[in-house]
């Protein structure tokens, strides 16, 4: 990809908080370059002109370049709709979901390790639970995780305390993959008691964020980050969690867009 077209994946990957139909529409249309500068100019085709009030607060901002210097500095790399590793597939049920509870693929995606995002998301299954685990959950998580990992399926959570730890840990004992979809910015380890785990997600598997470099987890991004965990899974199993919570949020996504979801 040439660096101009690079940098404007960049700008627009933070140019508006995602998930944002109205921009992919944009950029679907007239291109990534195209649809930059429009955006960037308040001037953008009458049949697009939806994208401008999303768009309003950050369009005079452009760090597309220290944005890609941040993701060569750590490792990093930034995929897009048009690259060869995007997981069309997987994403196509979020572009059939409903759009008032905040579906739609994502625009890019900003990644961080050896494997792509397809052979992830080509056998994999979300392993996700509550922060406040039960010691039995633990078990239960990292157990199921190793054996996964021995029939050769991938291992996919959010990297926070409780089960997706233990997922994440299980799934790394067996020599396995694991992949961590995070609601920060791919240069943000989050939580921060998870920083080393994170590093060790990243040298074997991949970490995973629609979120530009920079960006802070915010509780509306967790839940805008569930749809990503359970569409990039074959499935979805919830070991533990209490009515109220995050992996609640995920279960309705699985069902939602039609992944198999089973609980401990």
């Amino acid at each position: 990809m040439k660096d101009e077209e690079l940098r404007a994946w960049a700008y627009l990957s933070a140019v508006a908080e995602p998930p944002c139909a109205p921009l992919i529409a944009l950029v679907d249309d007239v291109g990534a370059v195209a649809a930059a500068a429009a955006i960037k100019q308040r001037a953008v085709p009458s049949a697009h002109r939806r994208v401008l009030v999303p768009t309003e607060a950050r369009a005079a901002v452009d760090r597309s370049a220290q944005d890609l210097e941040t993701c060569e500095r750590i490792g990093a790399r930034l995929v897009t709709r048009d690259d060869a590793d995007w997981p069309a597939w997987q994403l196509l049920a979020l572009d059939r979901a409903d759009t008032a509870a905040r579906g739609g693929a994502p625009l890019a995606l900003w990644v961080r390790g050896p494997r792509t995002c397809a052979e992830i998301a080509d056998s994999s299954l979300a392993l996700i639970g509550s922060r406040a685990a039960s010691s039995y959950g633990d078990y239960v998580a990292g157990q199921m995780a190793g054996q996964l990992a021995d029939h050769g399926w991938s291992v996919i959570s959010g990297g926070a305390y409780g089960i997706d730890g233990a997922a994440h840990r299980g799934a790394l004992a067996a020599g396995g993959c694991t992949a961590a979809v995070l609601a920060c910015g791919i240069d943000r380890d989050y939580p921060t008691g998870h920083a080393q785990l994170l590093r060790e997600i990243a040298q074997e598997g991949l970490v995973v964020t629609e979120y530009a470099p920079g960006t802070a987890a915010a509780k509306h991004r967790f839940l805008t980050r569930n749809r990503l965990v359970a569409a990039l899974a074959s499935g979805v199993i919830v070991v533990e969690a209490g009515r109220r919570s995050g992996a609640a949020n995920t279960a309705a996504w699985a069902k939602r867009i039609g992944r198999p979801l089973g609980a401990v």
